[in-house]
């Protein structure tokens, strides 16, 4: 996990194994405030503890009435989001 000019990027893989590493590093945000953009394009593999992840930081954004988006996430993270119809509120209700 990196942090540039107010972009994280995430790369590798974001799934169960990972998952736990990643929220842990992540905690502060709740308190701090999350990034405005976290950059998916380097994230080679998810599965539902990844979606999970972004739902929980997607909740922490709105606790403290800020806004986040998601970008370019891998078509597994997609499918998974399309299946539990969490797509559209993660903002990819457009991705194809």
């Amino acid at each position: 996990m990196s942090r540039n000019d107010g972009t994280h990027r995430l790369s590798g893989a974001l799934t169960s194994d990972e998952v736990p590493q990643i929220w842990k590093e992540s905690r502060a945000w709740r308190d701090e405030g999350l990034p405005a953009e976290i950059d998916l394009s380097d994230v080679e593999i998810a599965d539902s503890s990844g979606l999970a992840l972004l739902l929980e930081w997607l909740a922490w954004a709105q606790e403290r009435g800020d806004e986040i988006r998601f970008t370019d996430p891998p078509e597994s993270l997609r499918t998974i989001a399309g299946l539990s119809q969490a797509g559209g509120i993660l903002g990819w209700e457009n991705d194809s």
